[in-house]
């Protein structure tokens, strides 16, 4: 079933858990403009979570989620306290939740681990998830190998619970793409990042619509550890060391609160930019919802446009 008509909700668009960019106030912003807010664990212990929880219920009368990345050291609290304040959409990554599933579905909570193996799907629909979210390369921060052309269908034609789709969808084009590939809906992230109620540094907003189509890169990739960033002076200096050998704590110390610089202080230099291939696509500061209200009709444009029907003609 398609993610909108589940959950009751305007679009089928999720908004990623980005860590400290997902505020209790920016999932509410976008549940308010007709999309699935998110609030982002990742970078909170318990009581901002719960703080931020609570918030987002001040702000919207709309359904939201959680997501938590179940490295978290509370990642077990978290779960308590998603699953005490009956939280409608959970969202996972960076681990299997298979032990906390049935606890949240106690709720009718709609669980969607994020994941980039079909294997793992498999084993997750079997635990009981009711979708899973596959999230191809193209995607800013922590990454797989598979790019969502080739894992999105993969997951459709391997499971009997809906797919979204998530990674290099950033207008119309891409949407009519994603449901092409069999997805019931799509998580977005960096086209957010642009958004006027994101709470990112101006910087980090003014360094998305700068970027051009290769000004994204991958660090952590000989480690194991990918995550898609903007190109600057941190990003070489990391991929240079890494190349050198360096280990992985060097590497961890190096890029210590990285992302707290890029997100909180507009560090474009040192912080950690994290953002996907479509920013070379995202050109301006817009409100949400006209970026939500663009992206669905751009997919109906798409399907009436010329070079369609010339190709299904042909």
């Amino acid at each position: 079933m398609r993610i909108d008509k589940k959950l009751g909700i305007k679009y089928p668009f999720i908004q990623g858990g980005m860590a400290n960019i997902a505020t209790g106030e920016f999932a509410a912003a976008v549940s308010n403009a007709g999309g699935l807010g998110l609030i982002g664990a990742g970078g909170m212990n318990v009581a901002m979570l719960e703080e931020n929880i609570h918030k987002c219920r001040q702000l919207t009368d709309k359904p939201f989620g959680v997501n938590i990345m179940l490295m978290n050291p509370e990642a077990p609290e978290m779960a308590e306290l998603v699953y005490r304040e009956k939280i409608t959409v959970i969202t996972t990554g960076a681990g299997n939740p298979s032990k906390y599933i049935d606890k949240w579905k106690e709720n009718g909570t709609v669980v969607m681990p994020v994941m980039s193996s079909v294997l793992i799907a498999k084993k997750l629909e079997k635990a009981g998830a009711d979708y899973i979210i596959a999230e191809g390369t193209e995607s800013g921060g922590h990454i797989g190998e598979m790019t969502t052309m080739s894992i999105v269908p993969q997951m459709v034609d391997n499971l009997n619970i809906p797919v979204i789709a998530a990674g290099g969808i950033a207008d119309g084009r891409q949407l009519l793409a994603a449901f092409a590939l069999g997805a019931s809906g799509i998580q977005l992230g960096t086209c957010l990042l642009a958004s006027e109620e994101c709470p990112i540094h101006d910087n980090y907003k003014q360094a998305v619509i700068k970027a051009k189509d290769n000004d994204t890169i991958v660090t952590g990739r000989i480690g194991g550890t990918p995550v898609r960033i903007l190109k600057n002076q941190m990003a070489r200096e990391y991929v240079r060391r890494e190349k050198e050998g360096a280990d992985k704590m060097e590497l961890e110390k190096f890029t210590l609160g990285s992302l707290r610089r890029a997100v909180f202080d507009g560090d474009t230099a040192t912080g950690s930019l994290m953002a996907g291939q479509v920013a070379g696509q995202i050109k301006e500061i817009k409100p949400i919802a006209k970026i939500f209200e663009e992206l669905y009709e751009g997919a109906f444009k798409t399907m009436e446009g010329d070079n369609l029907k010339l190709w299904l003609k042909s």
